[in-house]
């Protein structure tokens, strides 16, 4: 199915919203507990991936709640028009209470961002990955967070650790540093510095939402992806 044939996104967040869930299992490798479900409205169905906040391991450096920077992540790349997020909700009455719904990308799971960087027809969304993540100082953004959909499209998932005010970016995409960032692009990350979307509120503090807006705001003055700071860890562990 090519890009332009995938049902329309409204249509995925209505069956997230509104479907009945029905837990298929655990997903493997994930240090919180993160189920696929089945997610039905009438005689559509739809998988998902369902990350409750019960699930979630304590961390240091974030606090509890993290499916709802899923969930903020979804809301940033829609609003900057850059189609790299899965739809993603808030669901209060899910199985095993509130959590994050995730549209489960059909994916051909043997490519990952070091296999893709090798495709020069990849090049273009995984820089604007690199500039999302950028805006969302992402902490984790491994190379088996990027996924091919069958669809052809460049997703990124597992998105949970974004929005730290304090400059935390670690990730494996790189390859594109002090490149120029898109005419569009720009545009689109001007609107964001200017205005962060106002669903953000029930999910970020006021604080990372300001700093959403501070870090949008650097990359339009910028122009370019920023290269790596020598004196922070840059890259996730693991890698992949």
């Amino acid at each position: 199915m090519s890009a332009h044939e995938r049902p329309p996104a409204a249509d995925h967040l209505t069956v997230l919203a509104t479907g009945e869930v029905e837990v298929v299992g655990r997903l493997p490798w994930s240090s919180n507990g993160t189920f696929l479900v089945t997610c039905r409205a009438g005689d559509v169905e739809l998988p998902a991936v369902y990350k409750p906040e019960r699930g979630e391991r304590p961390l240091w450096d974030f606090p509890g709640g993290i499916f709802r920077r899923e969930v903020a992540m979804y809301v940033v790349s829609d609003f900057l028009g850059w189609d790299l997020v899965p739809e993603t909700l808030v669901r209060v009455d899910a199985p095993y209470g509130i959590g994050s719904l995730q549209r489960f990308v059909d994916a051909d799971f043997s490519q990952h961002y070091f296999t893709l960087i090798d495709q020069p027809a990849t090049h273009g969304p995984l820089r604007t990955m690199a500039a999302l993540d950028v805006a969302a100082n992402n902490t984790d953004r491994k190379s088996g967070h990027c996924l091919l959909g069958r669809d052809g499209a460049i997703w990124g998932i597992d998105n949970g650790l974004c929005f730290h005010p304090i400059p935390k970016l670690r990730t494996v995409i790189w390859d594109f540093a002090g490149e120029p960032i898109a005419p569009a692009e720009l545009e689109a990350l001007a609107r964001l510095a200017d205005g962060p979307p106002a669903e953000l509120g029930d999910l970020l503090s006021v604080e990372e939402i300001d700093a959403v807006a501070d870090r949008a705001a650097d990359l339009v003055d910028a122009g370019c992806l920023p290269d790596p700071d020598p004196d922070r860890h840059h890259y996730p562990w693991p890698l992949v």
